[in-house]
């Protein structure tokens, strides 16, 4: 059994095409078929009934910290919060790793921060706003993007993300009120926790999904308005150098009448004299000034564009916000729970030898290679585990349900190899599982 750094365990097909496609395959006759076709109806609606368990979960510790909602409780208590601040974070994970998502650590987000975006502004998120951030990918691409510069068209390969989801919980207000920030200029509600789903977030742009980003003018920014301005005003300072004393004693004589000062002598014609000095002065402060607004909305044209990137991405890449995040990621687990049964189900149903987990787990890969041309890690693990823990009893018509003992979908025998109940038995245990899951009577 390999292991791929380069590769993820998504599988990305539907399930209603992985299963056409191992009915097309060729191992399984019409009868059979239908038989396959049934026990995945049978599954599938069963893994929704659990799915629905967890989602009932994270829609419950969730309630008070749901910034949408105005919904109150006269039952959960602020001793409460802790521990369904925690179950929550727990279950969210869960649910994430179970869809195949990949977890984005703090360091991992720092790193990608400092890789600049095409639009060059200085950005920061400042992570100590947060008691909670969890952070998750799944799926990469490459992607050409064409800009400018220099007034040239260039184009840059970069990283594409295919889904993110991020987890932010704030901290309460006392701490943003030391951090002597206005409340109302605030985009989020303290001691909230805010949930957001992107698809096709470029990997250099992961800051434009935090609310507390804060923009500012890089150094090359302020150099290209420093240094201009700098160098323009030493011509004009070093010429205007030997009038300004006298500058100085012409402004002493219209205040204060004085006719001398740092020596020299100030008279009536002198005063006269110092308006050229002015106009030179006046002139540097003019076009000081404009160089330094020229390269000022230079900024702020860059700003309008950042922001409107920020806008396109938090627009039209959303794909859902806070509670209704909980129902895509549902999905998404459920729907990669079965896919993985599923492939191992039929790939150790259509087997004419025994298979380890380990040879399991080569054959999906290279079938998947084949068939769809795709190259995954595939995660034995998982399914062989859930298919151990799907235990209940196989009870025909004419057996009586006492004498029959519990077993599972799947066992292993001493040597690592791994055996599945017939199509006709793994649809009676689901069937049976079914009929227990209530006891009202």
């Amino acid at each position: 059994m390999a292991s791929y750094q380069d590769r993820e365990a998504y599988i990305p097909y539907r399930q209603a095409e992985l299963i056409e496609l191992c009915l097309e395959d060729g191992h399984l006759n019409n009868e059979e078929k239908q038989k396959f076709k049934d026990f995945c109806s049978l599954l599938s609606a069963f893994y929704h009934f659990k799915f629905q368990a967890y989602l009932e979960h994270l829609k419950n510790n969730y309630a008070p910290f749901n910034p949408d909602t105005n919904l109150k409780s006269n039952k959960i208590t602020k001793e409460d919060l802790p521990k369904m601040e925690t179950k929550l974070i727990e279950d969210f994970k869960l649910v994430l790793e179970r869809a195949n998502y990949k977890p984005i650590s703090q360091a991992a987000l720092k790193d990608a921060f400092k890789n600049r975006s095409v639009i060059e502004l200085k950005t920061k998120v400042d992570f100590d706003d947060f008691d909670q951030m969890v952070c998750y990918r799944r799926g990469d691409f490459k992607q050409t993007i064409e800009y400018k510069k220099f007034f040239r068209k260039k184009t840059k390969q970069i990283e594409v993300l295919d889904r993110v989801v991020l987890l932010i919980k704030f901290k309460d207000e006392e701490y943003f009120r030391k951090q002597d920030t206005d409340g109302g200029l605030l985009k989020f509600v303290p001691g909230k926790m805010y949930v957001y789903f992107y698809r096709n977030v470029p990997q250099y742009d992961l800051e434009l999904l935090f609310p507390n980003i804060k923009i500012s003018m890089t150094w090359k920014d302020r150099l290209k308005l420093i240094i201009p301005a700098f160098g323009a005003a030493i011509p004009v300072i070093l010429k205007a150098l030997p009038k300004l004393a006298l500058l100085i004693g012409a402004i002493s004589f219209l205040i204060f009448g004085s006719t001398s000062i740092l020596g020299i002598e100030v008279s009536e014609e002198n005063v006269r004299n110092f308006m050229p000095v002015l106009t030179a002065l006046l002139s540097l402060v003019v076009v000081l000034g404009g160089y330094a607004f020229k390269q000022y909305s230079k900024y702020k044209s860059k700003l309008i564009e950042f922001r409107k990137k920020v806008t396109d991405t938090l627009f039209f890449k959303n794909q859902a916000n806070n509670a209704s995040v909980f129902y895509s990621l549902i999905n998404a687990a459920e729907e990669e729970e079965c896919k993985e049964i599923i492939l191992v189900y039929y790939h150790l149903l259509t087997s004419k030898t025994p298979l380890t987990a380990s040879e399991l787990d080569d054959r999906i890969e290279t079938w998947m290679d084949d068939k769809f041309k795709v190259k995954i890690d595939f995660d034995i693990k998982g399914p062989i585990n859930n298919l151990k823990q799907t235990r209940g009893k196989v009870v025909y018509p004419y057996n009586n349900e006492a004498d029959c003992p519990e077993i599972s979908l799947l066992k292993q025998d001493e040597r690592g190899n791994c055996h599945i109940l017939s199509l006709d038995e793994s649809k009676l245990l689901i069937d049976y599982i079914w009929d227990n899951i209530f006891h009202y009577t």
